[in-house]
């Protein structure tokens, strides 16, 4: 007669080198602690794996972002006032220059943030 099975010998035990979230949670248990700590053990190791980005890149991912806004805003205005300077207007034309670039600077802002986002979720 063949000796059972220990279905144990892959679980982590105490004194164990290997990390707990290389074992699988409990199966039809219902346990709802090992359930979350199964879970938190896998968002550990998804965070050793992908580390959340320095300082530095955080700044420069802020002034990307500026210069996404400013730039349109600016080349708005100065095309503006040069417009209007050539129909001799007011604020004719720099106005609504002026808040197209804008428009269109946070539409870019937008898009670069979302699109860097969804490269980020797996």
């Amino acid at each position: 007669m063949a000796a059972p099975e220990d279905d144990t010998r892959d679980a982590p035990r105490p004194g164990d080198s290997r990390p707990a979230e290389d074992a699988a949670p409990p199966a039809g248990t219902g346990d709802t602690v090992a359930r979350a700590a199964h879970r938190a053990a896998a968002r550990a190791k998804a965070g050793r794996g992908d580390p959340e980005p320095s300082l530095g890149a955080r700044l420069g991912q802020i002034g990307l972002l500026g210069w996404t806004i400013v730039v349109p805003t600016l080349a708005g205005a100065i095309l503006g006032r040069w417009l209007d300077g050539l129909a001799g207007s007011g604020v004719f034309f720099s106005a609504p220059l002026i808040m197209l670039g804008a428009a269109f600077g946070l539409w870019s802002a937008w898009r670069w943030m979302h699109r860097n986002v969804s490269r980020d979720d797996p």
